[in-house]
Parts: structure tokens; C-alpha cells; sequence
């Protein structure tokens, strides 16, 4: 009861008050509740509302076909309790009979819910004996957007692409480590293997600190993609380059390795604490600084600079369904116009002939193709770098014929093969003339 009322309580926060999933089940200052469970049950209300994310519209669409009537705004957590209840029937290993007794439980004990207990009881009792046919049935809409969201991928993808995106995001991916040296080594160590530049993708779950190699700093988690625009700086041994945003600190810890001479900004001094701690189990080291993009100004100009720059993440949805429920149009927009400000200014930092990495974790083209576009038409004295696909281990599907770097999750069989695809990412590679 205790983890499905958690699930519950997250999931409200996630899709009502846009609270990211990870804030919330931060073992430090995250959910009470999720914090006060044993282990075992802190993985099934992650298990619940990954399925509850991920499926999130098409869980909707199957719980409104058995209501005669809306559920009343007034009715507490009427509509919360079902979609838990839906994700562990539909989707997990659970029980029906043990799914639909929690939710009714759940439903007497919220003062608003309970007048609602019987319909509960009913539409999830429905539920169990239909829900063969209902998963059979093709699936209207996108079953892991909302309609804003799945209406833009739409347009700038197309009906097909779009459905190779949701096939990928559908469930949860392998986990990828980026190492100092030894890909192969450490694959074979780990039971994993090489994939795109020089990842080791697992399918192994568990906590990655009980992993071989973990306590000796031999390698980080970082998503195959997100490993890439780091190395289309290429040989930067000895180089000054400075890493922008950099928090929480993978792409640091790839300059550093490759022997550059590393300063790593952000804003935030409470998430650089971890880059800090990320440098020193891995035994790499580099200048860490907090300040604001927008207010520092360098002693002198870099060899090279990598901007990550703050975006809407709606690449990152395999392994954060939540975005696609705390983010909002007006989110794009915002960031959009920061990212260009911190370009603008972060690019006259470069030497002449100096190289600048501009990339987002995002799947919209205002924070990614559009940049650069703007940038290169407003700013004089830059020019575009095309990406080559021997940089990015031979992804020649990620290169748009611009020369832009563009993943998306269906790409490296991305829902398709079981440990295929790759977080989308955006990048370009800007010279200063």
C-alpha cells in the first residue's frame, strides 16, 4: 500500500504541479514517502510510473472508453489512483486482484476520492476482464505525448518517424558508460559491449556503484549520445577548452580524459558539488567554476568551447517519461531565446580558429537547427564545421545534410533491437574565423 500511495502522490506531482520525476524520488530531499520505503518497493514505484509515464496517453484513452461520464475535477485523486492502478494491470507483472483491492483502499482513505470508491472498484474490475481486447486494439494517437508535443514531433518528423520514436520510448533503455580508456576491456569486464564512438552499453540493472569499477574511477554513466559532442572537438590533449553548463559533469569528464586543460562552469555551485565528486572518483581534474554564462567574461580566449545548453531535455524521454508531462510550449520558447544569448556570448570566447560545440538534449528544432541558422546569419566571422560520420563511430543516420549531428531515440535500432536506440541530441560545430 505504502509504494502504491506513493506512485500515486508522485504521479499527481509530476503531472499536475510539473515536479520532475527525479526531484521527487531524490533520496535526499525527494517524496517523504518514497524515501521511508525498503529498497525493493523504491524500484516498483519506479517501475509503476515509468509504465504510468510512458503509456501515459494511451492509458488515458483506454480509462475514458470505461467511464460513462468524466471523473468530477472535486474528486481528489480519482484520476491519479487509476492510472496507477491501469499501469500495473496493463503493463507489469502484478496481479489484477491485488492492483484493484490497493486502489480501492486508496480511494476510501482520500476524504474527496471516497465517494468515488465504487466506480473505482467498477472501471478497474472492467478493466481486468477487457484489457486483453483494449491492448490488442491499435493505438490512437501518440501513447506517450501529449497532444501539443506529439502535434510538433508530428510536423517536424512525419506520421512515420514519429512512430518509430514512440516504438523506441516505449520502454526503458540499455545503460551506457563512457570510460577513460579500454571500451573493449571494460565491456567484456562488464558483460556489455562497444557501441557508437566508444560507449559500452549494458543491459544489466541494479545500483551502478555495486559495478565492477565504479569505486576505481574506470568509467561514468552517460548516454551514447550525449557521449558524442564532446568528441567532435577532437584532439584536444593540452588544449584550453571550457565546458559550459556543465553539469553534472559527463562531458567535463571526457574533455579531462582526453587531456585538455578543462575549466567547468555552471551556474549552479550546489550541482557542481557532484561534478567535483565526479572528478575525484574518477581521478581527472579541471578547473571548476560558478558563475552565469551571461556575467563571466574569461582571462583569456579557449582553444575550444562546449556549449550543453539548457533545454526542454525532450530527448531524453527513454529515460525521463516524466518530461513529457512537466514541460510546456511556453518552455521552448524561453529556452530558446537563452540558449542564443549564451551562444552569442560564450563563441567570442574562442580563439581564431578556435571551435565551438553547440548542443541541446532536445528533439525541437528552435533549440537545435534553428540556432545555428540564426546564429551564422546574425553573427559574421563563424563558419560550420560538418560533422563526419568516422567522428561518431560511423552513425551516418545521426548526420542531417546540413552536416548537423541529430539523434533520435529510434536511431542505432532504437526500438527495434533491446538495447538499441539513443537519447536525441542535437549539435553543430562552429568555427571562428
Amino acid at each position: 500500500m505504502a509504494a502504491r500511495r506513493t506512485a500515486v502522490d508522485v504521479l499527481g506531482n509530476i503531472v499536475h504541479k510539473h515536479r520532475p520525476l527525479d526531484l521527487e524520488l531524490d533520496l535526499s530531499g525527494g517524496h517523504p514517502g518514497f524515501r521511508a520505503l525498503e529498497p525493493k518497493d523504491r524500484s516498483l514505484v519506479r517501475a509503476i510510473l515509468g509504465a504510468a509515464l510512458r503509456r501515459r496517453s494511451q492509458i488515458e484513452s483506454i480509462l475514458q472508453s470505461l467511464l460513462d461520464r468524466p471523473v468530477p475535477e472535486k474528486s481528489g485523486r480519482v484520476m491519479d489512483i487509476l492510472h496507477v492502478a491501469a499501469a500495473q494491470m496493463l503493463f507489469l507483472d502484478i496481479p489484477d486482484r491485488a492492483a484493484v483491492s490497493l486502489a480501492v483502499d486508496m480511494a476510501s482513505a482520500d476524504k474527496r476520492a471516497r465517494l468515488y470508491k465504487g466506480l473505482v472498484n467498477g472501471v478497474l474490475r472492467r478493466l481486468g476482464r477487457e484489457k486483453d481486447a483494449m491492448l490488442a486494439e491499435p493505438v490512437a494517437g501518440a501513447a506517450g505525448l501529449p497532444l501539443w508535443l506529439a502535434t510538433r514531433w508530428t510536423e517536424t518528423y512525419g506520421e512515420a518517424r514519429l512512430g518509430q520514436i514512440l516504438a523506441a520510448q516505449a520502454s526503458e533503455p540499455a545503460l551506457d558508460l563512457s570510460v577513460k580508456s579500454d571500451a573493449a576491456g571494460w565491456a567484456e569486464r562488464l558483460g556489455g559491449r562497444v557501441v557508437a564512438a566508444g560507449s559500452v552499453r549494458l543491459q544489466r540493472k541494479g545500483a551502478v556503484d555495486e559495478f565492477d569499477g565504479f569505486d576505481e574511477g574506470g568509467w561514468w554513466v552517460q548516454d551514447a549520445a550525449a557521449a558524442l559532442p564532446a568528441r567532435l572537438l577532437g584532439d584536444i590533449a593540452g588544449k584550453r577548452v571550457i565546458d559550459l553548463c556543465a553539469a553534472p559533469g559527463g562531458k567535463t569528464a571526457q574533455l579531462a580524459a582526453a587531456g585538455a586543460e578543462v575549466t567547468a562552469l555552471d551556474i549552479s555551485e550546489k550541482r557542481l558539488g557532484r561534478v567535483r565528486e565526479n572528478l575525484a572518483r574518477l581521478g581527472l581534474s579541471a578547473d571548476v567554476v560558478a558563475a552565469d554564462v551571461r556575467a563571466y567574461t574569461p582571462e583569456t580566449p579557449f582553444d575550444a568551447i562546449l556549449l550543453d545548453a539548457p533545454c526542454s531535455a525532450t530527448g531524453t524521454m527513454r529515460r525521463h517519461p516524466d518530461v513529457a508531462w512537466t514541460k510546456r510550449p511556453s518552455d521552448i520558447v524561453t529556452l530558446a531565446a537563452l540558449q542564443a544569448e549564451l551562444l552569442r556570448r560564450s563563441a567570442g570566447w574562442l580563439k581564431p580558429g578556435g571551435e565551438i560545440v553547440f548542443c541541446t538534449c532536445s528533439m525541437e528544432p528552435e533549440e537545435g537547427e534553428q540556432q545555428i541558422v540564426s546564429f551564422l546569419t546574425e553573427v559574421p566571422g563563424y563558419e560550420l564545421v560538418p560533422v563526419r560520420s568516422e567522428e561518431i563511430g560511423g552513425l551516418a543516420e545521426c548526420i542531417t545534410p546540413e552536416g548537423y549531428l541529430r539523434t533520435l531515440p529510434c536511431h542505432f535500432g532504437g526500438g527495434e533491437a533491446p538495447d538499441g536506440g539513443l537519447d536525441g541530441f542535437f549539435a553543430a560545430r562552429l568555427r571562428r574565423l
